[in-house]
């Protein structure tokens, strides 16, 4: 039989004979790593450790710690509990069932039955008694004809219309106990590899999330290999309920949502707003000091100017309808960039003049389904911290870096030290999707793998990921609950410079096209917003807190003293409010307690005749008495260095 050669990711390479599974090769380097190994990644696929492997390949043996590992497992357990369902409810019909960030779904027609929680409660004992028979996890590859002809005699309809756009292909199928589904993989070895089980929740969703399909039931779930471990995550969610900006947004006053005004578009409350211009204001005076260009464009376009940007009918499902003045046709703004060309090209460039850096805080708007939205996360308006940057081919890596520096200094600011970033690439195989030429995608995705280098950042490569018009370098932060978010992101541009016939003059005399940097280290304002108020719990560090301290006069007999206090922090610039509630001191600090403000300032006799005043921390609670000059003093360099700690 013939040798294939096989490299590790540490670079070493070993022979073995052709069709070797990744599970022989676990077992040739340890049996605790076969023990371990959950699945495969063969030149950056992920298989079932039982597939052959028949030509030379670069490999990685899976794990539970890594996310292919996790990716797999999580996959099985969707279809146990596919399984178990089945066998509860005979003839139920399944949609999709694919593994999410933590955990799985699986879409399910009942008929006429809808789940209640005892239904999940049955379905994960079920689980647990399948688990335990570790059934293997088999794949039967099948002629697309066999495979309609299986779906046929069951009846359902969605699979039958999922091998519809599979046509002429070779079907997958994969088999566990009884249970056989319609799946491309990848799965771990057998079913007792799952261990702690589960059901969270169920909601419904529309088949392949159309509103004008049938809706489904949707169940959530989530398997981990220890008790520990899922009990650690059921944790985490009861967190995330706490920490919920929906909720939080309310209770502290921050933003509204009203079907009067309309779903998806959020108002900023006056302490929400105060949040919100205190990041824009932080990002601004960065800006200016890196040589950005504050502009200004209208919520809405003429449509030509997203016809000629490629944005508009491609991607007219998610735009509003076109607005009809007079002879013409106007489109609510879904993007800020066409706005920004038309700026710089009001007048003639020269090399010299560039980069030419235009920054906006520009709200555009997105239809987005009803069912889609979610709070401050998704929302039908939102604000960018936009900024276009049009700069020589010379010139592009650095301002690549000095983007990034900027994106990292955002981050770290506000305590978002966990972040990966993704390098968002066109894929090869499917160039219809993306305008421009080879060439100038070769060129713009090996200056944003440099530039990435050169700043030591934490990435990967994402192959299909980039937008239509180039690739970027998508920033993938952890929160304090350990979830990802995509925030920042940094975008090379040619294709719309050649569209809307962008040009500066050369030294040499001669025309050429400037290159194009879309940036935006928040993204979405609203998002962003959203994620913050999760990530500190609404309990913002100072310099961004809607109110930054609280006077607490004892009685009526020290309000004049109370008085002098708020003034002198507020002629300073602290955001301090006097509370002088005819109410007992004790309600007052427990009110202002469960409003997360930062800190209290009780006055009474002894505080009146020292200068002083008694500081109650947040959480911490009597810190004792403090001068007032000095507590002062000490909230202002606080707010001043944008300390993350009190």
């Amino acid at each position: 039989m013939n040798k294939i050669k096989i490299t590790f990711p540490d670079g070493n390479t070993k022979e073995f004979e052709q069709g070797v599974t990744g599970l022989q090769i676990a077992e040739s380097i340890s049996k605790g790593l076969a023990k371990e190994a959950l699945a495969v990644e063969v030149n950056g696929e992920i298989r079932d450790l039982s597939r052959a492997i028949t030509s030379d390949s670069s490999i990685k043996i899976l794990k539970w710690a890594d996310d292919g590992g996790k990716y797999a497992y999580w996959h099985s357990s969707a279809h146990l509990m596919a399984a178990a369902t089945e066998e509860l409810f005979p003839g139920v019909k399944f949609g999709i069932g694919p593994p999410v960030e933590t955990g799985y779904y699986y879409d399910l027609d009942l008929g006429e039955h809808t789940l209640v929680a005892e239904d999940l409660q049955k379905i994960e004992d079920r689980m647990r008694e399948l688990a335990a028979k570790d059934d293997p996890y088999i794949r039967e590859e099948k002629p697309w004809e066999d495979a309609v002809a299986y779906f046929k005699k069951k009846g359902d309809q969605y699979k039958l219309e999922l091998l519809e756009e599979l046509k002429g292909q070779t079907i997958s199928f994969y088999h566990s106990g009884k249970f056989t589904d319609l799946c491309y993989g990848p799965h771990i070895p057998s079913t007792g590899r799952i261990k702690a089980i589960k059901l969270l929740s169920v909601a419904g969703a529309y088949w392949r999330g159309n509103e004008k399909n049938k809706m489904l039931q949707r169940i959530y779930g989530a398997t981990f290999p220890t008790q520990k471990e899922l009990d650690e995550y059921l944790f985490r969610l009861e967190e995330a309920k706490r920490r919920d900006h929906r909720k939080l947004g309310q209770e502290l006053e921050l933003f509204l949502l009203t079907p009067k005004v309309g779903g998806g578009l959020p108002l900023w409350l006056p302490k929400g707003t105060i949040v919100r211009e205190s990041l824009e204001g932080f990002l601004k005076e960065e800006q200016r000091k890196r040589g950005y260009k504050p502009v200004v464009t209208p919520h809405i376009g003429n449509i030509n100017l997203y016809k000629t940007s490629g944005h508009y009918p491609y991607y007219k499902d998610s735009q509003f309808t076109p607005l009809k003045v007079e002879n013409e046709e106007y489109l609510l703004k879904p993007m800020n960039c066409p706005h920004h060309f038309q700026i710089y090209a009001a007048k003639p460039h020269s090399y010299r003049d560039l980069p030419i850096r235009l920054s906006e805080f520009g709200t555009v708007y997105r239809y987005e389904q009803s069912g889609e939205l979610n709070g401050l996360i998704r929302v039908r308006s939102f604000t960018v911290d936009d900024s276009h940057m049009f700069v020589r081919q010379d010139q592009l890596k650095g301002e690549l870096c000095d983007v990034i520096d900027l994106i990292q200094l955002v981050f770290s600011t506000l305590g978002f030290k966990d972040f990966k970033t993704r390098l968002s690439f066109r894929d090869p195989k499917n160039k219809e999707k993306y305008g421009g030429e080879d060439q100038m995608w070769e060129m713009s995705e090996k200056d944003i793998k440099e530039a990435a280098d050169l700043m030591k950042l934490n990435y990967y490569i994402a192959i299909g990921e980039a937008a239509f018009y180039g690739p970027k370098i998508d920033f993938m932060v952890r929160d304090a609950l350990g979830r990802t978010w995509q925030l920042g992101t940094v975008q090379v541009d040619y294709v719309m410079p050649q569209r809307f016939d962008l040009e500066y003059t050369g030294a040499d005399g001669q025309k050429h096209r400037p290159v194009v940097i879309h940036r935006a280290p928040f993204g979405s304002m609203e998002r962003f917003m959203g994620v913050l108020i999760e990530h500190f719990a609404g309990e913002f560090p100072l310099w961004l807190a809607p109110i930054q301290a609280v006077v607490l006069p004892i009685t009526d007999v020290h309000l004049e003293y109370a008085k002098q206090v708020f003034k002198e922090f507020e002629a300073s610039g602290v955001r301090v409010e006097l509370d002088d509630r005819n109410e007992k001191i004790g309600y007052k600090i427990r009110d202002w307690e469960t409003k997360k403000v930062a800190y209290m300032l009780v006055v009474g006799d002894k505080e009146k005749e020292n200068g002083t005043v008694a500081v109650r921390q947040h959480k911490k609670g009597d810190l004792g008495q403090i001068k007032k000059e000095a507590f002062l003093a000490q909230v202002l360099n606080t707010i001043k260095t944008k300390s993350l700690t009190l």
